[in-house]
């Protein structure tokens, strides 16, 4: 598939978390045409039924611990519902609390698990739910080419996770709190990003506004997981660094792995609204950003910002 249709169907997540009227119509397929789990496999323990609507935090009700073969026993639960699971996103003091399907890529026309239509890539969980049935908040979803299970020196450089801006706040609207607000990131700059297997902290670096048409920029963000070189690492960065809305100091250097949460931003220029955070490093601590490495910049400007607060008896702000 080229880039430039891998781009068409990511481009669609704006148009439908705007609600706009020509996404309506890919909306408006008929419902319950997916077979349920237990249909397709023999080996479900658990169907819809079973567990009935996913209400916000619904898995604190499952047991969440390792078990004797490495996979959590909240990975096995939310597998039995549906198999593209590959984890749970979460973000303290937002409603961002969700499970994480990976795309399962370009989908045929009547395929026994995914129903009678046919899909490109990274366009199935658009408007699908976490059972496969159709829902305008479609599930959070990692992209089709990304790894994230097991094997962590497979794991891909960048995850890129796509979601809708829900007005309601729901799937990954509550992300625009960010720029909203710049204090906020002090409240909330931490991510807990878990697989089926082990759980990881982020640290949020930068949130920024960029094109999602292919046309109008080179920071092709979607088609950046794999950043294998130096070369390729820096370009993410210094793409990121130059649009971010705040100098949050945070050190990000090749070797770190990276989280992008994507989500639209306006309809009008086709943009998008990133998050983008960086894995801990040994010694940092997730709840604490003392324990965070900083750029030199950022604490040498810090350090001005604060003599120049006491020199003028006023409390140092957020760098803008």
């Amino acid at each position: 598939m080229s880039k430039k249709a891998k781009t068409i169907a990511a481009c669609a997540v704006c148009a439908a978390a705007l609600g706009l009227g020509g996404y309506a119509l890919f909306l408006n397929k008929e419902t319950d045409t997916v077979p349920k789990f237990s249909e397709v496999t023999e080996t479900a323990e658990l169907t819809s039924e079973d567990v009935g609507v996913l209400p916000l935090g619904w898995a604190e009700n499952i047991d969440y611990a390792p078990s004797s073969d490495g996979m959590t026993e909240r990975a096995k639960s939310l597998l039995r519902v549906n198999k593209d699971i590959v984890g749970w996103l979460k973000i303290d003091g937002l409603q961002l609390d969700y499970p994480v399907v990976k795309d399962p890529g370009e989908i045929p026309a009547n395929d026994p698990y995914y129903g009678p239509e046919e899909y490109v890539p990274d366009a199935f969980y658009l408007d699908h739910d976490l059972y496969r049935n159709h829902d305008q908040e479609g599930t959070l979803y990692l992209d089709y080419r990304d790894e994230f299970g097991s094997d962590e020196s497979q794991h891909s450089e960048n995850q890129v996770i796509y979601g809708h801006a829900m007005w309601n706040g729901n799937m990954m609207g509550c992300l625009r709190r960010y720029r909203q607000d710049f204090d906020f990131y002090d409240v909330s700059p931490f991510i807990q990003y878990s697989s089926n297997y082990k759980t990881y902290d982020y640290v949020i670096f930068a949130f920024l506004i960029t094109s999602g048409s292919y046309d109008a920029t080179d920071f092709h963000y979607w088609n950046m997981e794999e950043l294998d070189s130096e070369e390729d690492f820096n370009f993410y960065i210094d793409n990121c660094k130059s649009r971010w809305m705040l100098d949050t100091g945070v050190d990000v250097k090749y070797g770190d792995q990276l989280l992008t949460l994507s989500t639209c931003y306006a309809d009008e220029d086709n943009s998008r609204f990133l998050v983008v955070a960086r894995r801990l490093r040994d010694g940092e601590v997730a709840g604490d950003m003392t324990t965070i490495q900083r750029t030199e910049e950022w604490k040498k400007a810090r350090e001005e910002k604060e003599k120049e607060a006491v020199e003028h008896d006023t409390p140092p702000k957020n760098d803008e």
